[in-house]
């Protein structure tokens, strides 16, 4: 084993909890602007581009929703639309027998 002695590298660092605080505040903000950066909303609008991305998510979902509901209200008129038309032509049949 090596003696291992003391060195500046070695020296612990004491920070205030005020101190610290204020360290990892700008570490956070700096992390945010590098993440805001990387997807290319860096220029100061990312607020109002993410805003108008929801805005746009939203709209897609409620228009896959119309869509699906309209769908359904197009099947079910078919279906019924067919069980009529079966209908009167089984009342006619049935009527022209008699």
């Amino acid at each position: 084993m090596t003696d291992h002695s003391p060195t500046e590298t070695d020296a612990a660092i004491i920070l205030r909890p005020d101190d610290l605080d204020d360290l990892l505040t700008r570490a956070a903000e700096r992390g945010a602007e590098r993440c805001l950066a990387h997807l290319g909303l860096e220029n100061g609008h990312a607020a109002r581009d993410i805003r108008e991305l929801r805005d746009l998510l939203e709209a897609w979902r409620e228009a896959r929703h119309t869509a699906w509901q309209t769908i359904i209200k197009v099947a079910t008129t078919g279906l019924l639309a067919v069980i009529l038309v079966g209908a009167a032509i089984k009342l006619k049949l049935m009527g022209g027998a008699q």
